[in-house]
């Protein structure tokens, strides 16, 4: 009885160790509310003077949505890409035209767009990063070419800076 007793507290202790390290990991760089709201009426300025109708997606440190727009008249179907492209982005913490490079057949990383529920591997997620460049979330642009996605999200991104 003594022996399970202590596995029990070790178990406790390990997961309790376990669970306030990822929690702290959440929250250590993460772009604020007001930081992911500003890039997507940054983005969606630079959409109109462009004159392209998208969806705008911004992801947090830990690749959950925090704010999204849907432009007026703009595709249903660049909702979930604009959403992935974010979240592709975040998880590799690169540019998704640039992660699409290694992605081709011969790639160092052929077919990873499969994983993760699907990833995209073409332009238009941009990684966020905070003054000290340390990665605070992504932003993914869809409906316009992949070149205008790439555009205009990068002028969001690049909106947490100022």
């Amino acid at each position: 009885m003594e022996v399970l007793k202590r596995i029990h507290d070790y178990i406790v202790i390990f997961v309790f160790s376990i669970l306030s390290s990822s929690l702290e990991a959440q929250i250590t760089y993460d772009i604020s509310a007001e930081q992911a709201l500003n890039a997507v009426l940054v983005t969606k300025k630079k959409a109109e003077e462009s004159n392209v109708l998208v969806n705008i997606a911004v992801v947090d440190a830990g690749a959950n949505l925090k704010a999204f727009l849907r432009m007026n008249e703009s595709y249903l179907g660049s909702i979930d890409v604009a959403i992935k492209k974010a979240e592709t982005t975040r998880y590799f913490n690169i540019d998704t035209g640039k992660l699409g490079e290694l992605t081709q057949l011969g790639g160092i990383i052929y077919n990873i767009e499969h994983s993760n529920g699907g990833l995209i591997t073409f332009p238009g997620g941009i990684p966020i990063k905070d003054k000290n460049g340390k990665i605070i979330g992504a932003i993914g642009v869809s409906g316009g070419t992949i070149e205008q996605d790439r555009e205009i999200a990068t002028v969001g991104a690049k909106s947490v800076l100022k």
